[in-house]
């Protein structure tokens, strides 16, 4: 069975090399809902009998893991250096380094290569990450499934 959890943030951005108003710093308030796929628990007496996993502990891992690194956070890819020679000159700023662009395809593709491995670590099949979308906009976003990384449609997975 397939569950979903869904998770908004606010990150800032921007696309150094792009030739519109992308390669300007600004912000979205991103959605992302992250699907798990898994079995439905029948063990009588269980604190979660009757749910593939508590959306509680979905929070929790997502929070952990992606969602508490990026929100309010600025990311910045590592070329563009003269956003990030600014960022670091600011105390306490809070900036995510990232080896490529941060559009919303390679931060798709970030997040569900760190939540992948998350769920192998803590969960070895019982429980495996399915599917992300990942919303910049009410109307543009990126998706990733387990499948385009097992039949590696999506090339290589950019380091975080």
């Amino acid at each position: 069975m397939l569950i979903t959890r869904k998770f908004e943030f606010d990150a800032g951005h921007r696309i150094s090399t792009h030739r519109s108003q992308c390669r300007n710093l600004h912000g979205h308030r991103y959605v992302l809902e992250v699907t798990i796929w898994g079995s439905i628990i029948t063990d009588a007496g269980a604190p979660e009998q009757g749910m593939v996993m508590d959306f509680s502990d979905i929070k929790r891992i997502i929070l952990e893991t992606l969602v508490d690194q990026w929100d309010h956070a600025f990311l910045v890819y590592a070329g563009d250096t003269r956003v990030l020679e600014f960022l670091q000159s600011m105390d306490d700023h809070k900036t995510v380094v990232l080896e490529v662009q941060p559009t919303a395809e390679n931060l798709a593709l970030i997040a569900f290569d760190s939540l992948h491995r998350t769920f192998q670590n803590r969960y070895a099949g019982r429980l495996e990450l399915e599917h992300i979308r990942l919303f910049e906009t009410p109307n543009c976003w990126a998706d990733v499934s387990k499948a385009d990384f097992r039949f590696n449609l999506v090339g290589e997975v950019p380091e975080s």
